[in-house]
């Protein structure tokens, strides 16, 4: 049950007065989360982006062009439409003794109009101040008011973050009455821990941003916010070190062999392991033979090898009696990993699956059994392999592939599938050290940090679109000489739709110069049309894959040598690199062509030069989080990934190191949190949505 001091936040934000249901629909949109309604509580984390200043008050010749401006002014004449002319806008002139600016309001009501602006009176002006035409002009002003109302108005103005229809007047009133919702919670910070000395109280932080009386006190660095951030960081850190101790108090199995599994896969490898391979396969190893859980991250660049070491582990675990089941995010990646591991599980004596979620019921029934009968070794598969009709024989190690695309329930429930089973994660995104510690710090971290010997470097070039009858001629050039092409159609604002009529015309384009040697594949396919172009270009019959950025194109080409991405400006350097790294698998010399739309913004130009400059993934990850923030490099807008609503990681690093330490502190005097700070910070844990760490402490 949840401290009953917080029921006032967690009701929904339409027991609010004056919240009906056209505005809670509103404000469920911006705010909601899938099946659950929008609460006060999500109206008191949903901080300004912005203010107006309305303590500046100046004559309209001295107002700022662009900017929203307050000044007071006389009424002198109604201009409403003529005729016949209902969708032109009635215009009002209003002026002091430096100069005259028209308001205009579209679909006006013309009675709000002689009430609130009627002719010889003076009134306060407050909008956005454009040029049009050579006149001033304030379209829909947000203020208009008399000397009374003037009093009434905050000297600065909080600007919230809309969704379309929302009014900013109506969301500020909504989270001025959650902020007098807010019920006295008692202090959960140590005031003698050095970082949070001088930070204000939760409650008074809130309402300095809510209600603030500059606009430096919204700011990500004014202690209002770095109080609030600090919060949040704080009950991140707390809750992973209570996820983190549960598996560890969880009694673990060792898994005990001789590596004779592991000596015929390596027997069967065409190359030797890298010693950064070496070093994370004794880490995994050394975990699996404990008697404790092993709950550990393996990141490396792609290409790394990430997938060899995770056979490996797998091979232990079979070889102590046990089955190993690996996860993939998508069919194509389940059924890639599937033909990489079967050659030399095979080679072991190992006997292996896959399980996806388009199998034939035949298929699946046969699948199912060997599984639960002990007779398949390892199992592949996508998130089926999570489903309830899926029952192991002796499940000893979970592996999940691309971490980033599942969230924690989803990897401790594949290891709940098995009994005190282990569990081995990997991601192929290298995530830079602040973002490792902030989502995986329940977790023991093995890094892969070389390539395997025998890649090749990528040339990597950036070359404007008007130059585009070169490229193609270009690669007409490479397919002569034998190579295969990906071709990575843009972006187009995260629209499915619009991303493939994008690959579509270029798919077209292409074809009537290079013919049947082109092929497409995007995300509206169905998966066998989707397997089938690729299969059709691993086997180079098509030499050309043109794709949309809605799947992974993972399959691994070795005569594939270019790589172009039009439009590389609007892509994220992690991204930008994830797909560079299709090519350079084999001996030939490989390139990867940014396409790119000028003129450059300084970040798309800042992260061309990142490409050009370095293929360490490791360095590539820490320069997107310094361009784009942590939401965008862990892909939390399109995976459902938890991102702070307070910190910013950019500005707030500093604050989590001290959280961690703070964290660790109260974990090691006040494990289950029985103390006085413990009980408030068990409030902070269901504050910040960690329900999966408080449901640990009340289930001890």
């Amino acid at each position: 049950m949840r401290p009953s001091i917080l029921n006032p936040l967690f009701a929904p934000a339409e027991t609010l007065p004056g919240v009906g249901p056209k505005i809670a629909a509103l404000l469920q949109r911006l705010l909601g989360r899938e099946g659950a309604p929008a609460l006060v509580l999500d109206l008191l984390l949903h901080l300004p982006y912005s203010t107006i200043d309305r303590r500046s008050r100046r004559k309209i010749a001295q107002c700022e062009r662009g900017a929203t401006v307050l000044f007071e002014a006389s009424v002198l004449e109604h201009r409403p439409p003529g005729r016949g002319r209902s969708r032109a806008p009635f215009r009002v002139l209003v002026a002091d003794e430096t100069g005259d600016v028209e308001l205009v309001f579209f679909l006006a009501n013309h009675d709000w109009i002689q009430r609130s602006l009627p002719v010889g009176a003076k009134r306060w002006i407050s909008g956005k101040l454009e040029l049009w035409d050579g006149h001033l002009q304030i379209v829909h002003p947000d203020r208009v008011l008399d000397e009374a109302g003037l009093a009434r108005l905050p000297p600065v103005e909080p600007i919230y973050p809309l969704t379309e229809g929302l009014h900013q007047s109506v969301l500020q009133r909504a989270c001025a009455l959650a902020l007098a919702r807010s019920p006295h919670l008692p202090e959960w910070l140590d005031r003698q821990f050095g970082p949070t000395r001088e930070l204000p109280s939760f409650a008074d932080a809130l309402t300095a941003v809510h209600r603030p009386q500059t606009p430096q006190a919204i700011e990500p660095t004014s202690a209002p916010r770095l109080r609030l951030a600090y919060d949040e960081l704080l009950a991140g850190q707390l809750a992973l070190l209570l996820v983190r101790s549960h598996m560890r108090r969880q009694q673990g199995r060792a898994h005990q062999g001789e590596g004779a599994l592991c000596g015929r896969i390596a027997g069967a490898l065409p190359f030797s392991l890298t010693a950064g391979q070496q070093k994370a396969l004794a880490e995994i190893t050394a975990d699996l033979r404990s008697q404790s859980r092993m709950l550990r991250l393996l990141q490396g660049d792609v290409g790394s090898g990430k997938t060899i070491v995770a056979l490996l582990a797998m091979a232990c675990v079979v070889e102590a009696g046990r089955q190993a089941a690996l996860m993939a995010p998508t069919e194509i990646l389940a059924r890639q990993h599937y033909d990489t591991i079967a050659p030399l599980a095979q080679a072991a004596g190992m006997r292996l699956v896959v399980l996806t979620g388009r199998d034939t019921p035949a298929q699946r029934r046969k699948t199912l059994g060997e599984i639960a009968e002990g007779r398949a070794d390892i199992i592949v598969g996508t998130h089926a392999l999570l489903q309830e009709s899926v029952a192991y024989h002796d499940l000893g190690l979970a592996v999940v592939d691309e971490q980033h695309r599942f969230g924690v329930h989803q990897r401790l429930a594949l290891g709940d599938k098995g009994r005190a089973a282990d569990i081995l994660v990997m991601t192929a995104t290298p995530i830079p050290r602040t973002l490792v510690l902030t989502y995986f710090g329940d977790m023991d971290v093995s890094n892969l940090p070389e390539k395997p010997p025998g890649r090749q470097r990528i040339e990597t070039r950036a070359i404007a679109l008007e130059r585009m009858d070169e490229v193609i001629a270009a690669a007409g050039r490479a397919i002569a000489e034998g190579a295969q092409i990906y071709w990575v159609c843009p972006l187009v604002e995260e629209n499915e739709a619009l991303d493939v009529a994008a690959a579509s015309d270029r798919y077209e384009a292409l074809r009537q110069v290079f013919g049947e040697r082109v092929g497409l594949v995007h995300g509206r396919m169905k998966p066998r049309e989707k397997d089938a172009a690729m299969e059709t270009f691993r086997r180079g019959a098509t030499r050309i894959l043109v794709a949309t950025t809605v799947i992974e194109v993972g399959v691994d080409v070795a005569a594939a040598t270019v790589m172009v991405i039009e439009h590389a400006e609007r892509f994220g350097l992690a991204q930008l690199h994830q797909l560079r790294g299709r090519v350079g698998r084999g001996s030939g010399r490989s390139v990867c062509l940014l396409l790119y739309k000028g003129p450059l913004s300084e970040m798309a130009r800042a992260r061309i030069a990142v490409m050009r400059d370095s293929e360490d993934g490791f360095r590539i990850a820490e320069e997107d989080l310094r361009l784009r923030g942590e939401g965008e490099v862990l892909g939390a807008r399109q995976s459902g990934t938890p991102g702070f609503r307070l910190a910013r990681l950019d500005v707030h690093a500093p604050l989590l190191k001290a959280a961690r330490a703070d964290a660790e502190n109260i974990f090691a005097s006040d494990p289950a949190l029985l103390s006085e700070r413990g009980q408030a910070l068990k409030i902070l844990l269901d504050l910040f949505g960690k329900e999966e760490a408080a449901r640990l402490l009340r289930a001890g």
